[in-house]
């Protein structure tokens, strides 16, 4: 199943539990004007099962993820593979597709998830896609010794007591609880240079790197990618074509093209993988007026049609 919504979240969550979907959901933390937050015990979710999932495929999700996990698991993205031992603090975001992989039923933990809309009542009009932790780029899954497990899992503890509680300010005071984790997570990455300190060309790399990124990930077959080519990053960026294509060559060992042309092939894979969109529709969201150019593009790409792709996937 394809976790899309969260209403699909939340049915698929209740046949874990083996019960219905509304006990799942805490009352009042799917207002409009608050947004939706929940939290839940790993363990809980995993002790219904007789089996390993399948891989849990990352979707077109609507939501964000925090995850605190205590089990062995492997974490697939796009060009990398991370073996989590142990403990693991992981990040989700709509924007980084991965695939999570159980690698047997003892797992424990929690994980929280939200929407944009709930951070952004915070005082502070937290922007979640300009935090570093949820930036392009990067693979953000921490290993944990046990001793900073054990404080994860006290405020994934206090974020669940607080679901429960009557407080009249419970809302505010679990996002402080959400901000403390992404802060912990913040500094556990290696330390990046504040964006001032960077020269002009790493500062166009970084630039274009976040745009090519905002392209995606396509959520509807009606919907189809603004940017495409080089030139269109480029004038998007108010710079030639050839010094973007200069820059980043210099600062990634790709030019424009193979950094648009790797990202394309990248979302059609998932696409192809985990929709039912027909390969029509699929060319179209990913800029390609004729069916023939993409499957063209494709097999040129990865030695296989779409078709072919697809027909491995089933």
């Amino acid at each position: 199943m394809a976790i899309t919504t969260l209403d699909d979240f939340y049915k698929e969550a209740s046949e874990f539990v083996n019960c219905e979907v509304n006990p799942l959901m805490p009352a009042g933390f799917n207002a409009k004007e608050i947004g939706h937050f929940n939290v839940f015990n790993l363990e809980t979710l995993m002790k219904g099962l007789t089996k390993l999932p399948d891989t849990m495929p990352y979707s077109r999700k609507a939501y964000y993820k925090i995850s605190l996990v205590r089990g062995r698991n492997v974490a697939e993205y796009a060009d990398k593979v991370i073996n989590i031992e142990q403990n693991a603090l992981l990040f989700a975001t709509p924007r980084i597709p991965y695939h999570w992989i159980p690698q047997d039923l003892d797992q424990k933990g929690y994980f929280c998830l939200f929407t944009d809309e709930f951070l952004v009542q915070s005082k502070s009009g937290v922007i979640l896609d300009e935090l570093p932790i949820f930036k392009p780029g990067g693979y953000p899954i921490f290993q944990l010794s046990d001793e900073e497990a054990d404080e994860v899992a006290a405020l994934f503890k206090k974020m669940q007591n607080e679901t429960r509680s009557d407080y009249l300010y419970k809302f505010d005071l679990i996002r402080n609880f959400v901000m403390e984790l992404v802060h912990y997570g913040q500094k556990l990455q290696p330390y990046a240079p504040n964006s001032a300190t960077h020269n002009a060309s790493a500062r166009v790399s970084s630039l274009f790197i976040e745009l090519l990124e905002r392209q995606f990930p396509v959520s509807s077959p009606q919907q189809k990618l603004s940017l495409r080519t080089a030139k269109d990053y480029a004038d998007r960026l108010a710079i030639h074509s050839n010094h973007l294509n200069k820059v980043l060559k210099e600062n990634t060992g790709k030019t424009t093209t193979e950094h648009i042309a790797g990202r394309l092939v990248q979302e059609a894979r998932i696409l192809l993988k985990q929709t039912d969109w027909n390969i029509s529709e699929i060319a179209y969201s990913l800029g390609f007026e004729q069916l023939s150019h993409f499957s063209n593009f494709f097999k040129k790409q990865t030695s296989l049609s779409p078709i072919a792709l697809r027909s491995q996937a089933g």
